[in-house]
């Protein structure tokens, strides 16, 4: 009994520090400093988690169609995507290097998820990453699986190919 009383008493003891440590201003929120390991290792895995749980719904037949990647080369530079992620033979803007967590290299992160997962963190975003939710921007499903369809075939594209695409 006086140990279930004891670990009662330190969870509470716990739970004050905490509650002072995160609402009195002691945690650092800025972007400058790289978050400490274990938050980063608790935010990749939390987030991957949260994707894989949510992301649900399966591609449209034909969505990888040659004219649909086209079209997401097309949304994708004009959509911003570039600014963040770069593209081929486009460089990202400075800017986006304040972002944190840094913006992932597309090229390697496409080759690791389903599109049902790129189609999810496109539409939904990632809160507090920069990454926006294209559906709160107005953006039509059928242009999300294009952007989509792009960015599974993003590893192999020619720079050329993406300027020729992507007016």
């Amino acid at each position: 009994m006086r140990l279930l009383a004891l670990i009662g008493a330190l969870a509470i003891v716990v739970g004050i520090a905490a509650l002072v440590f995160f609402f009195g201003g002691f945690f650092n929120v800025s972007a400058v400093p790289e978050d400490p390991a274990p938050v980063k290792w608790a935010l990749v895995n939390v987030r991957e988690a949260a994707v894989r749980h949510f992301a649900t719904t399966p591609p449209p037949s034909g969505y990888d169609a040659a004219d649909k990647v086209q079209a997401g080369a097309k949304a994708y530079m004009a959509r911003g995507c570039t600014n963040c992620h770069g593209g081929p033979g486009v460089e990202w803007q400075k800017f986006s290097e304040g972002l944190r967590p840094d913006p992932p290299d597309l090229k390697e992160v496409v080759t690791k998820r389903e599109p049902r997962e790129l189609f999810w963190v496109v539409k939904n975003g990632i809160n507090m990453t920069g990454m926006p939710s294209f559906e709160r921007a107005g953006v039509p499903d059928p242009e999300i699986w294009s952007i989509v369809a792009f960015l599974k075939k993003l590893p192999d594209v020619k720079d050329e190919d993406f300027k020729k695409w992507a007016q």
